[in-house]
């Protein structure tokens, strides 16, 4: 049996509609793998799932849509079919309880089979969780952790930036069709993803961005991971159900505080008052995976973000000091302007200035509604 046959066998186990995973395992457990399903009769089949499955499992309509599948595959080197019992089907998938038969995947399959941690979060994440998500994603990459997250706006994609940026691997599981990559804005990103790592679906082509898809996904999220690190997310939200997920699945998860001000934190403070492990640096999640893949992080090789880098970029202005002093009142929680003239002693002018050069160097994001907010040193 030639290649293309035996994965026509695995596509027509899994585009069968009304045949669902258990079902599939079914088969699985009876005859073997695909191709060693269809070797048999008709009534072999319908004996262990019954009539009505076995007629739409080899329904001639399928034949369609495996072809257009195939052509898909061969049209590019990046473009996979695993399966299960394939080399480079990630093995952590068969801990949880509902292991996909096939996945799609575009990139390299080994990427699949990395050690890998999850950092997951908000879309609608602050300018300080976005921060921290392309931080502690380099910060882990380096130390040879593949990054696997969701492809979605906010945090995961931040992830997926910041292990790219520090020339790691990263690997996106969708909640589409390996074809239809959403959100759209994101098409760019995840052809650099597949170029240093993978994009995964479970998702036959075509698939469009349907809601109950996503928390689905998740599962593969966690799955695949030794771990989750959940950097922003709102008390209602799908990253607090990948951790939940990774938690059943006895793995680590990790949460980053945040301000108490702050809806994005009050996800993470939720998990952490469940028995998440709070982490301020990479070297917090290492230390707890007992990771020695590659020798840990070294705090003196991250980039320089002392108060003393602070002194320096504000030089122009002639006023370091007042830059150490403005830093120290704004403190950790958004804060307005007046509140923050008031805190510092600085008048409305001097105040724009140093806020301005500290903008710029990516100590201080700007905050809808004239607010300031600190951000955090690099791990």
């Amino acid at each position: 049996m030639t290649e293309t046959d035996t994965l026509a066998a695995w596509l027509r186990l899994t585009l069968a509609n009304g045949v669902g995973s258990v079902t599939q395992r079914r088969l699985l457990t009876a005859f073997g793998p695909a191709p060693e399903i269809f070797d048999n009769e008709r009534s072999a089949i319908a004996a262990v799932i019954g009539s009505r499955a076995s007629e739409k499992l080899l329904d001639p309509e399928l034949d369609r849509r495996i072809d257009a599948t195939l052509e898909w595959h061969a049209k590019d080197k990046d473009r996979h079919l695993v399966v299960l019992g394939d080399d480079d089907y990630p093995t952590s998938l068969l801990d949880i309880a509902d292991p996909p038969t096939l996945l799609y995947v575009r990139g390299e399959r080994s990427a699949l089979t990395h050690a890998a941690l999850a950092i997951v979060g908000s879309r609608n994440a602050t300018p300080a969780g976005i921060s921290n998500a392309e931080s502690f994603a380099g910060a882990l990459a380096r130390a040879g952790l593949s990054i696997v997250s969701g492809l979605a706006l906010g945090i995961d994609g931040a992830a997926h930036r910041g292990a790219l940026s520090a020339g790691g691997h990263t690997v996106a599981l969708i909640g589409t069709g390996i074809d239809r990559i959403y959100p759209a804005r994101h098409h760019q990103l995840a052809l650099d993803i597949a170029a240093h790592g993978a994009v995964v679906s479970e998702y036959p082509l075509g698939t469009p961005p349907l809601a109950a898809n996503f928390p689905r996904r998740n599962r593969l999220i966690a799955g695949m991971s030794r771990g989750v690190l959940v950097v922003e997310a709102a008390v209602e939200s799908g990253s607090l159900i990948t951790a939940r997920l990774a938690a059943e699945q006895g793995r680590d998860v990790f949460a980053i505080p945040g301000s108490i001000h702050s809806p994005q934190a009050r996800g993470c403070h939720r998990l952490l008052r469940e028995g998440a492990k709070l982490v301020e640096t990479a070297e917090d999640v290492l230390e707890e995976l007992r990771w020695s893949g590659l020798p840990s992080i070294n705090r003196s090789a991250a980039p320089d973000t002392t108060d003393s880098t602070a002194g320096q970029t504000c030089a122009d202005s002639e006023t370091p000091d007042k830059a150490q002093r403005l830093l120290a009142a704004l403190g950790h929680d958004p804060c307005a302007l007046d509140e923050l003239a008031l805190r510092s002693g600085l008048t409305a002018g001097p105040l724009s200035l140093i806020l301005l050069q500290l903008e710029l160097d990516g100590r201080v994001a700007s905050l809808p509604g004239g607010r300031y907010q600190r951000l955090p040193e690099t791990p």
